[in-house]
């Protein structure tokens, strides 16, 4: 395990819902109840959280992105910040409609904004009265707001990361209608069947949120330096090649 039992206990990471708000298909995640709430089963977190990590290293490692999804309170600010860091697509105020499955409107939407951005830099400004330019600010807002974060997606996400599936089910939805591969965090309440690579963990604690994203963060930057090294090999075996022949 990438983490310790200890590890994942002392984040919280064990503490599901109330039993009465359970998911039946979570059955196999509980280790038991206490005080009327799901405990999970840290050794089954561990072992689906490798294999979680294994697949995201994976993906990047063949030049994949994966986009970061969570909107609820506790894990945006997480979320937004691990993306960053990782140079991956995130959403984390609201999920549009179609983000995915309509991905050509949402293109459209992304150009808009980019247009604006490029007016109101190159001195377009200067000759838009007051009012325009305030409505384009404001429409320039709305739609940094919802979609700064793929603002620089050019195609669809090769996985998604999602936090919370029971809050996030569009994303869900949208990723199963178009066999793209989803790697969660599924509470007791949740359905993890129609999660690729469910990971069982307490998604409303800050602590046991950060905890897995930083994980994945780990094996996302692992990707990439896989994917770096192997290209620099390829490079040295060609310049080697390129040798030989000139000196042939």
């Amino acid at each position: 395990m990438s983490v310790s039992k200890e590890q994942l206990l002392e984040a919280g990471c064990h503490f599901g819902h109330l039993t009465r708000k359970w998911n039946p298909k979570m059955a196999p995640y509980i280790f038991m109840e206490q005080d009327g709430i799901h405990i999970i089963d840290l050794n089954k977190t561990g072992q689906k959280l490798d294999e979680a990590t294994s697949a995201v290293r994976n993906f990047v490692k063949s030049g994949k992105k994966i986009m970061f999804v969570a909107t609820k309170k506790q894990a945006k600010d997480i979320i937004q910040e691990a993306a960053k860091q990782a140079g991956m697509p995130f959403v984390t105020e609201r999920w549009l409609g179609g983000m995915l499955t309509n991905f050509a409107t949402v293109r459209k939407s992304i150009k808009k904004m980019q247009t604006i951005d490029k007016m109101a830099n190159d001195g377009t400004y200067a000759n838009i009265n007051k009012k325009e330019k305030l409505m384009l600010e404001r429409e320039k807002a709305k739609l940094i707001s919802v979609l700064g974060g793929v603002a620089d997606m050019a195609k669809l996400p090769s996985a998604l990361f999602i936090v919370d599936v029971k809050k996030e089910h569009l994303a869900v939805a949208e990723a199963i209608k178009l066999n793209i591969p989803t790697i969660a965090m599924v509470d007791t309440n949740s359905d993890p069947s129609n999660i690729d690579f469910a990971i069982p963990a307490n998604d409303d604690s800050s602590k046991s949120i950060n905890l897995i994203v930083g994980e994945i963060l780990k094996a996302i930057e692992e990707g990439q330096m896989d994917r770096k090294k192997e290209k620099d090999a390829v490079e040295i075996e060609k310049s080697k090649v390129e040798k030989e022949a000139a000196e042939a």
